[in-house]
């Protein structure tokens, strides 16, 4: 986080940090890791000029990590336009999770929810890196294995933009177990594609996902999880409803040009 760095050069150049969540904030971390990424970030955010968070609730955080909220300025990232998702709601119903395999993105909470949840019709694919946290990996096969879901659930590893739009589309359901999420970058793209969303997270989440899209659950709740997953397979009602909903709230997320001029505006009183 180049506190020292930061405090030599504030004289010569204007600097502003970007902070999508707290470093300390990720999953996995030992207490003192945490608690020296903690001093070190707020440290070098100390001597910036200007700091931009990616939502309003990486700004509380900030706050309460004894940062100034008068200096955060807030700009959600912007989320490219997508055809809808076709949604066709045929068994075997398609559930889509887009994410690295890491622990706070929680797939080990999804397989396991999902692992109760055999007598529904339904495919799991899983896109994003297998390679930031091997170890989770590792036991996400595992416990894929041995609740015997090996034909269910897929980790596809990366996806060009072809594939993962393919995914999308192809997709009844996305489904992310976040336990936190400074944005939700991937929440967004699937309200951009109308698809109805079961999912979790502190942090941003619940300013991302609007309600009347999803259902969301407190994060690391297997039981929970696995409930509202239930819920989503089993009602066409509930999951067309909350399709309705993604497709209302894709009309107002934030799109490129107007965060390009949010950060212009931010950058000019520097």
């Amino acid at each position: 986080v180049m506190g020292d760095l930061v405090a030599s050069e504030r004289q010569r150049l204007r600097l502003v940090g970007l902070v999508h969540h707290p470093l300390a904030d990720e999953t996995g971390l030992t207490p003192a890791r945490a608690s020296a990424l903690r001093a070190a970030e707020v440290r070098a955010l100390g001597k910036v000029h200007r700091i931009v968070a990616t939502s309003r609730a990486t700004r509380r955080r900030l706050a309460e990590m004894g940062l100034d909220p008068e200096q955060v300025a807030v700009i959600e990232p912007g989320t490219d336009p997508a055809p809808l998702a076709v949604r066709s709601g045929q068994p075997p119903l398609q559930l889509l999770s887009v994410g690295a395999v890491i622990a706070r993105k929680g797939h080990l909470t999804l397989i396991d929810a999902l692992a109760a949840l055999k007598e529904h019709p339904w495919t799991l694919r899983i896109v994003g890196s297998l390679d930031r946290e091997p170890t989770v990996v590792a036991q996400a096969r595992d416990r894929i294995a041995r609740s015997g879901l090996e034909e269910r659930v897929i980790l596809t590893g990366e996806l060009d933009e072809a594939a993962l739009e393919q995914a999308y589309q192809q997709a009844d359901v996305f489904v992310l177990a976040s336990l936190f999420e400074g944005y939700g970058m991937a929440f967004a793209e699937a309200l951009a594609r109308g698809l109805p969303i079961v999912g979790s997270g502190d942090g941003a989440v619940r300013q991302t996902v609007p309600a009347s899209a999803s259902l969301l659950v407190e994060p690391g709740s297997t039981q929970a999880l696995s409930g509202a997953l239930g819920i989503m397979l089993s009602d066409p009602a509930r999951r067309q409803a909350c399709s309705r909903g993604a497709e209302r709230a894709r009309a107002n997320l934030p799109d490129w040009p107007s965060r390009c001029r949010h950060w212009s505006e931010t950058l000019s009183h520097v």
